[in-house]
């Protein structure tokens, strides 16, 4: 029999990529969502590709009973990956509130119920954002946690914080942390990808739709910063090779794998790209020419980080593995199906 998984957030960016590599690998998935940041054909384009359709229950993660629920209905779910979250930086510093109550409460919710269903795992869909400005790069899992930038950042290191207290009180449950660093690009088949509702927060969907011509010009926000070219510095992963690590990362907790209840690790490529870096590459590698500018600097970012994902590489045996040309001409694949299918 199938081993069930619930992934909150499922219909979104990453959840959605996520759905299809565990159906790929033989899993039965369950999506919760509420629909704030996706679309419900989403469901539609993972059966597409994987040729199962996922369940699906349009569910809020702060609605408690909503969430009982679904793991009443759904008994036997074993492990749980949890993506449901509001997630832009600049939009966390504007709205933080909003962040607070939809990051943290969420999480709670899940944990309360995961004994109580007797769910033996969880994992946490956490960011680089933990680590600040790191010190020293590339960042490994123990570099200090710093100071926040941003509400968004200071949630995913409460959230740690929650979980690491909640099994140290002695709940019966494990957890896997993956710290992402900055997911990008689209499924290969241009089924699924990136499409957040509204103004895009995130650089690549921002780059694409300028691409396309939906958005007049890019911002490159600041130009004056402490790197080669001025223009911040991230580690761009692409989000499949980012989805299979989720798989690899839910096997080692229900295969009983883990040396520590709780365990950490940092999914990045290991190159850090500017901004201005990754525009140019998305020129040569799509042949696009792309309208941008340079704004002024924006509230809550960090200058520079990339990974030392020798962690994962080593003790989960997964590797970030697609070239960045082939990462963003996927993304461009992506802007152009939905051109296609008269959304974008």
């Amino acid at each position: 029999m199938k081993k069930r998984i619930l992934v909150t957030g499922g219909t979104g960016y990453i959840g959605s990529h996520t759905v299809v590599e565990l159906q790929n690998s033989g899993y039965e998935v369950v999506i919760v969502d509420n629909l704030s940041n996706s679309r419900a054909d989403v469901v539609d384009s993972i059966e597409q590709i994987s040729g199962v359709r996922p369940a699906f229950e349009k569910v809020d993660c702060l609605d408690y009973e909503g969430l009982n629920n679904v793991f009443t209905k759904y008994p036997g779910i074993q492990g749980i990956i949890h993506f449901a979250a509001s997630k832009a930086v600049g939009e966390s510093v504007q709205k933080p509130l909003l962040y607070y109550r939809n990051n943290l409460v969420s999480l709670i919710n899940l944990l309360e119920l995961m004994p109580k269903h007797g769910i033996k795992g969880i994992i946490f869909s956490s960011s680089c954002t933990v680590y600040g400005q790191p010190d020293v790069l590339p960042v490994t899992e123990a570099a200090p946690i710093k100071k926040a930038e941003s509400p968004y950042g200071n949630t995913k290191q409460i959230n740690e914080e929650i979980i690491r207290d909640t099994i140290t009180s002695g709940s019966p449950i494990h957890a896997v942390m993956l710290r992402y660093f900055n997911p990008i690009g689209a499924h290969p088949t241009a089924l699924i990808g990136e499409l957040p509702l509204g103004v895009p927060q995130n650089l690549i969907p921002y780059l694409t739709q300028t691409a396309m011509g939906i958005r007049e010009k890019l911002s490159v926000f600041g130009d004056d910063y402490d790197t080669p070219d001025g223009s911040c510095i991230r580690d761009y992963i692409y989000v499949v090779d980012l989805a299979k690590a989720h798989v690899i990362a839910m096997n080692r907790i229900l295969e009983d794998k883990q040396k520590d209840k709780v365990e950490v690790f940092n999914i990045g490529t290991g190159r850090g790209l500017s901004v201005l870096e990754l525009i140019h590459k998305f020129e040569e590698s799509t042949g696009v020419k792309l309208n941008y500018q340079i704004a002024p600097r924006r509230a809550g970012d960090i200058v520079k980080v990339w990974a030392d994902p020798s962690y994962a590489n080593s003790e989960l045996g997964w590797k970030a593995e697609t070239s960045i040309e082939d990462t963003l001409r996927s993304a461009w694949n992506w802007q152009v199906h939905l051109r296609e299918k008269g959304i974008m």
